[in-house]
Parts: structure tokens; sequence; C-alpha cells
């Protein structure tokens, strides 16, 4: 596996720290297990979706936390010794073990839902950008002359005088 050293970015880039711990943490990722699979995709301009493949979860056994830009979901299997021990498998190919998938968000993404429906986790995202960063129009007004006449003056005091 081929490493990268971001050393030389930190000495000569102020404020791409970010940037480099996203390109750390996708290379770090890069090597999962791929358990659960999952899909992402767009659902409108600025909305998403993740499924993830959780046949054999409830929804009391997975948990989804948005913290820092970072969402995690976890599945944690409740230990159930007493119906274990009771079946004998010939083939055990459905994977019930314990997991946990990491998303690193945009800013502005939050989730607006998650719903568990056939063993598929759906989860909704949506980006929400403030009012300060939407793009706005600016009126142009008309051309203003840079120097007043005397008749101009004459208009607006008899303006104000009416």
């Amino acid at each position: 596996m081929r490493t990268y050293d971001f050393t030389p970015l930190y000495r000569s880039a102020v404020g791409f720290d970010r940037l480099a711990n996203l390109l750390e943490t996708a290379a770090r990722t890069s090597q999962d297990s791929g358990y659960p699979p999952y899909n992402i995709e767009t659902t409108g301009e600025n909305a998403y979706r993740i499924e993830i493949a959780v046949a054999g979860f409830s929804p009391d056994e997975l948990n989804i936390e948005v913290k820092e830009n970072l969402l995690t979901v976890t599945g944690r299997k409740t230990a159930n010794d007493d119906a274990a021990a009771q079946k004998t498998y010939l083939h055990r190919g459905l994977a019930e073990r314990d997991f946990e998938r990491r998303f690193q968000l945009a800013d502005y993404v939050v989730v607006t839902e998650a719903d568990l429906v056939n063993g598929l986790l759906s989860i909704s995202l949506k980006r929400e950008l403030p009012e300060a960063l939407k793009p706005r129009r600016i009126e142009i007004g008309g051309a203003k002359p840079l120097i007043e006449s005397k008749t101009d003056k004459a208009q607006q005091q008899a303006a104000k005088a009416a």
C-alpha cells in the first residue's frame, strides 16, 4: 500500500490543514472491509441519499450520529445467546457482525431523515446554504450626473418647496 506524506503541504500552505486531513482519512479508509455495502445517490440539485444494506438489523440496533461534518452509522447486534445455541448452521452467509461506517459531509449538508425498509437503511441529506451565502440579485440604477447644473438645483429646490 502506498502512503503519502502531507508534511510539505503543512509547511507551505496555511489554512489547508482540513483538506490534508480529508485526504489522509480517504487514504486510510480505502482499505476497509467493504461491509456493509452502500450506495450514494443524488436525488436533486442539493439533495442526496445514502443507502446501506443492513439485513438482519433492527432499528434499535442501529445508530446514526453527525458530529463536525462526519456522519457515523454503527450497527451493534444484540447478543442473543439462547437462540444462537439452539441453531445449527450448515452454511452461514449472512453477516451479522457489528460495523461502523463513516461518511465525510461537506459544509452545510444536514441529515433530514432516516428510514429502514426491507433491510436497506436510507439516510436523506440536504445542502442548506445560509442566506448570506446564497446568490442575490443586485439592481442596477440609471446614470446619475456627476456635476449638478444650476437648472438641476432649481428643480430640486422647487420640488422641496412643493
